[in-house]
């Protein structure tokens, strides 16, 4: 049994303690030529994006951890912690981490800029079994966009457990706000594919879907967001010239519907 460590607070934003036995593996290392492609592409980023005005990108990244993610689980955690590695030199990216799991629980960390700190985060939350609790995660995102404008809320799950028309309505003041939700779905629900759709609908976001075989395509669009995140359409825009733009690409047509 994995022994874990307090999350972060909702109220405090107090970061936890790690505990190495609840720690999860690291993010797998990416081929060189990879590398070099994403370190030239954030490279050109840096001056296209919201750091050159004196802003700063800021992210809500929000996960399901219930149970039926589990077998999954080490895959995700991997992506999503190169995903922020690859655009940590930009400088520009505020993150905040949140995720719902078991009788009730949902959890906010503070606002994060180091990459290493946002992916230690990340390992100390394990699956535990529960329903859904999207709304929260909606609710979550208006509350801070209403302190300070986010740029993008992401979201990573698999099922909808939730009245459809009520997660439309909370996503229908995301929209209202300029939040666009780019919903990152494994598996293949059908319930859950036509919520996703349609909250990335209404906040003019993006639904892709991924599974195990498809880890270097999820780590292109999550990249993608975070680069969108921190320097804008602009950015994603000049990723579309790239032979790694494919990400920017699929993201880019469905905001544009």
């Amino acid at each position: 049994m994995t022994r874990e460590t307090k999350p972060p607070n909702t109220t405090t934003g107090t970061t936890p303690t790690p505990t190495p036995a609840g720690q999860r593996a690291g993010a797998p290392a990416s081929s060189a030529a990879s590398s070099a492609e994403v370190a030239d592409f954030v490279a050109k980023v840096k001056a296209l994006g919201p750091a050159a005005t004196g802003t700063r990108g800021r992210l809500l990244f929000a996960m399901d951890a219930t149970m039926s993610r589990a077998p999954t689980w080490d895959m995700a955690l991997a992506l999503q912690s190169e995903m922020f590695r690859a655009v940590k030199e930009i400088g520009s990216l505020e993150v905040q981490l949140m995720y719902f799991r078991g009788a009730g629980e949902a959890r906010a960390s503070r606002w994060v800029t180091n990459a290493d700190a946002l992916a230690a985060l990340m390992r100390q939350v394990a699956c535990h079994g529960g329903f859904t609790q999207i709304g929260k995660v909606l609710s979550q995102a208006r509350r801070e966009s209403e302190k300070a404008k986010i740029s993008a809320l992401v979201y990573v799950g698999d099922a909808v457990e939730e009245p459809i028309d009520e997660l439309a309505g909370r996503a229908g003041e995301l929209a209202l706000l300029g939040v666009p939700a780019f919903l990152f779905q494994e598996g293949g629900d059908a319930n859950a594919t036509r919520a996703f759709k349609e909250i990335a609908r209404l906040t003019k976001g993006a639904h892709c879907h991924f599974g195990p075989g498809s880890a270097a395509e999820l780590r292109e669009l999550l990249t993608a967001v975070a680069v969108y995140a921190a320097g804008g359409q602009k950015a994603l825009q000049a990723l579309l010239a790239r032979p790694g733009g494919e990400g920017a690409r699929r993201l880019l047509g469905q905001m544009r519907r």
